[in-house]
């Protein structure tokens, strides 16, 4: 995983990073099918350390899922966290902000969203927005851009130090892919209605977007809130990354269920 992995801006280029990379898979049916059946075992082992996670109760985990449109943040989602149970599990999704929203600071919103302890979080688009979509389309001066990313740091850091674990995934799909998806949602009628004529205009700012992401993470990398580039153009391998990298995190957390309290042995209980 440690080459997907981002803790310090410096030398990151975003075009060293393929997006079809497939790791040790061979990019061919027989990896694929031995890719998903991995992914599988992950999400089982995901499902039972979430468990463990939610009882054990000392921390939290925010899972932040930026990418651009068709990218597979809704996939990811739905495939990686399928076996998740709702209880223990609390999806966000951040969309254009409201007059509400924009009378506060940019991180108001975020805030509230966070989630508690032995809850699992996730963030369909994040604050990164405001770095990124501002950004590219002139909302936002260069001086505002730099100082967000200082605001993101710290933010970041005041979560980390009240308990939360923070994993930041950019779904990296190339402009061709992008291309053959946004093509596959006009031809089948039940993905049309994903299609908005807006993608079209966000995609002829590609480079842009590509620009202000490489800013963004080159600038809010750490070691204790780290990116992770997913090569993201083959579905089934992101999918697998993202569980591993999942359930490795879970595993280091030395998790426990929590004992009975002080004084009680379960052997002397009787339920009558």
């Amino acid at each position: 995983m440690k080459k997907y992995r981002i803790t310090s801006g410096k030398n990151f280029k975003l075009k060293r990073f393929n997006p079809s990379d497939t790791g040790h898979f061979e990019n061919n049916t027989e990896s694929e099918a031995e890719a998903r059946g991995e992914a599988a075992k992950l999400f089982n082992k995901f499902d039972e350390l979430q468990e463990i996670f939610y009882a054990d109760g000392r921390r939290s985990l925010l899972i932040i899922l930026q990418a651009m449109d068709t990218g597979g943040k809704d996939g990811t989602i739905k495939k990686v966290l399928a076996t998740a149970h709702p209880q223990g599990l609390k999806i966000a999704s951040f969309k254009v902000p409201t007059p509400l929203e924009l009378s506060h600071d940019f991180l108001w919103r975020i805030h509230k969203e966070v989630p508690p302890k032995g809850i699992v979080g996730v963030f369909n688009r994040s604050h990164y927005e405001d770095v990124l979509i501002t950004r590219v389309h002139g909302l936002v001066s260069e001086k505002v851009v730099k100082h967000r990313f200082e605001q993101i740091r710290e933010f970041e850091e005041l979560l980390r130090e009240n308990g939360t674990t923070i994993l930041k995934f950019f779904l990296h799909i190339s402009k061709d892919e992008q291309k053959r998806r946004l093509e596959e949602r006009l031809k089948d009628p039940l993905k049309r209605w994903k299609f908005h004529p807006g993608d079209l205009k966000e995609r002829a700012l590609w480079p842009k977007y590509m620009h202000a992401y490489e800013d963004a993470i080159a600038h809010t990398a750490t070691n204790e809130a780290p990116w992770y580039v997913i090569p993201s153009n083959r579905k089934w391998y992101r999918n697998y990354l993202v569980a591993k990298i999942l359930v490795e995190t879970l595993k280091e957390m030395d998790l426990k269920y929590p004992p009975l309290p002080e004084g009680m042995n379960w052997k002397k209980i009787r339920v009558v």
